[in-house]
């Protein structure tokens, strides 16, 4: 769920404005009047504010750059947020290639270095040592630390996301990749901690000390989740249908009438069941109870069951060795509430629905997911907004394609 405001949209991409955002914003605001305070109070607070929104103008760039990259490569971008900690751009999903992903990762620091060097420029045509021209050149010069900082070779930040398409480039798996990238982030945020530590005792300065064990918690967060994330995925893909599928259904003969059915079947229980139909040692296919309020009751002493089934060649079938993100990517791509799970021979071996997936994954995984949570799943028919398998699963699928492409090419 989002929590910030929405301000409006660029290129379509909705902008999003965290509540913490005007925390930075105050601070930096404040940072920049205190600098320009010889130039006058008024204009110094009025310069630092201006300032402080030209900084944040300057991250959008930045993020917009990493946006406009992903959508030419058909990503879709949910949003871009301003938050305390600068911009981050929701990309939906995974570039299908190395190459592709670092265009995407090195787009935003290209976009800080150009408008360094265009502010630099400018800043050369404007009269020495006024404030708009010391304004223009401290601009520059952020966009300039921007470029530099992003750079650093650790996941979130966007060298992390180009050291990932080095090695995802090298070593053909972009699972092993993410893990280097997202490792060398959670090394490189423990040293923030420990060098905000550091400065806070060595030095006194508390502000600056808290700044960089701030900025090292963020960055151990987001990369242990590209972690987390990397280990949903690579579960995605070793698992199968038959893995996930339960046998929440019955099988019932299908040449006993429409009547005995009903008596049967239908009177003995209020809870929804689902039935497949058989005759002769073969499923002939599903029964809806829909279907059979559609016949007048005076038929059902004469028709039978053939008559109101579903063939299993016309409703939604997998089979039990189809791959997890397969079965996720055909519910999502159909909208289906469930997939009927075939035997080799042919025969109905069980259903499969979003909530028994996220019960596999959580059982592969061993992740605490109550059964009151997959009970939600399945009724309301969509993953937990804590468990985006839809979006993995698409990811997943996207990179996995690539990969098999490529190594075909390659061994021929």
């Amino acid at each position: 769920m989002q929590t910030g405001w929405r301000i409006g949209s660029l290129f379509g991409i909705p902008l999003i404005l965290d509540p913490l955002w005007f925390v930075i914003l105050t601070f930096v605001a404040l940072n920049f009047g205190l600098a320009y305070v010889q130039w006058g109070n008024t204009l110094a607070w009025s310069a630092g504010l201006v300032m402080a929104l030209l900084l944040f103008g300057s991250v959008l760039l930045h993020e917009l750059g990493h946006s406009l990259v992903a959508r030419s490569q058909g990503i879709k971008v949910k949003s871009i947020t301003l938050f305390l900690f600068g911009g981050i751009a929701a990309i939906e999903e995974e570039s299908k290639t190395p190459g592709e992903a670092f265009q995407v990762a090195i787009a935003g620091p290209s976009v800080s270095i150009a408008l360094f060097v265009l502010l630099a420029l400018l800043s050369q045509a404007l009269p020495a040592s006024s404030l708009t021209q010391v304004m223009i050149t401290d601009l520059a010069r952020i966009n300039l630390v921007l470029a530099i900082f992003n750079l650093i070779p650790g996941l979130p930040l966007d060298g992390g996301q180009v050291l990932k398409a080095a090695v995802w480039k090298v070593t053909g798996n972009r699972f092993q990749a993410v893990r280097w990238a997202a490792r060398a982030g959670q090394f490189l945020g423990w040293l923030a901690i420990a060098a905000g530590i550091a400065l806070d005792f060595v030095t006194g300065e508390l502000v600056s000390g808290l700044w960089l064990v701030l900025l090292g918690w963020f960055g151990i967060r987001h990369a242990s989740a590209y972690d987390r994330i990397t280990t949903v995925q690579e579960a995605l893909l070793q698992l199968v249908a038959a893995d996930a599928m339960t046998r929440d259904f019955r099988v019932v003969d299908a040449d006993q009438t429409l009547r005995s059915f009903a008596d049967l079947y239908l009177l003995e229980t209020t809870t929804p069941q689902l039935y497949f139909a058989a005759s002769d040692g073969r499923y002939r296919g599903m029964v809806s109870v829909d279907d059979l309020r559609l016949v007048e009751r005076s038929e059902w002493e004469s028709q039978t069951l053939h008559s109101i089934l579903h063939p299993l060649t016309e409703i939604p079938t997998i089979t039990e060795s189809t791959p997890l993100v397969e079965v996720i990517n055909r519910l999502e791509a159909q909208q289906l509430p469930q997939l009927t799970v075939l035997s080799p021979a042919g025969a109905v071996a069980g259903l499969i629905d979003r909530g028994d997936i996220v019960r596999s994954l959580a059982k592969k995984l061993n992740m605490p997911i109550p059964e009151a949570e997959i009970k939600w799943v399945k009724e309301e028919g969509r993953y937990p907004q804590s468990l985006q398998l839809n979006v993995l699963a698409r990811s997943v699928s996207n990179s996995t394609a690539e990969e098999t492409k490529t190594a075909e090419l390659l061994s021929r």
